[in-house]
């Protein structure tokens, strides 16, 4: 499980990406729609999305003429998982330290 987390780490690394998945959390858009949104032109958002689709991140939605992009909620909340259960395991471990740090 960890080694398909890496790839989606790693696209979640690009500020850029950040935006454009916060975005497309508020509504599905498309890349034309994204663009008119961010700094940055069309088809870098098109790459950005590329990335982010390859990770399993977002999906395309044909809609007529225009491809718009979905969030895909279940990777981000295997990744939340991954997090949160590291999170835990390191309170844990501080609490154990406290403990043993106030037993002294």
């Amino acid at each position: 499980m960890t080694e398909t987390l890496v790839p989606v780490f790693s696209a979640l690394g690009d500020e850029t990406r950040w935006s454009i998945l916060q975005a497309l959390g508020e509504n599905d858009a498309s890349a034309s729609a994204l663009a008119s949104r961010l700094p940055i032109s069309r088809q870098a958002i098109a790459k950005h999305l590329a990335v982010l689709q390859d990770v399993g991140l977002v999906k395309p939605i044909p809609v007529g003429r225009e491809v718009r992009y979905q969030v895909v909620g279940s990777e981000l909340s295997t990744a939340a998982r991954r997090l949160d259960a590291i999170g835990t395991a390191w309170e844990t471990r501080l609490a154990a330290i406290k403990e043993i740090a106030e037993d002294l």
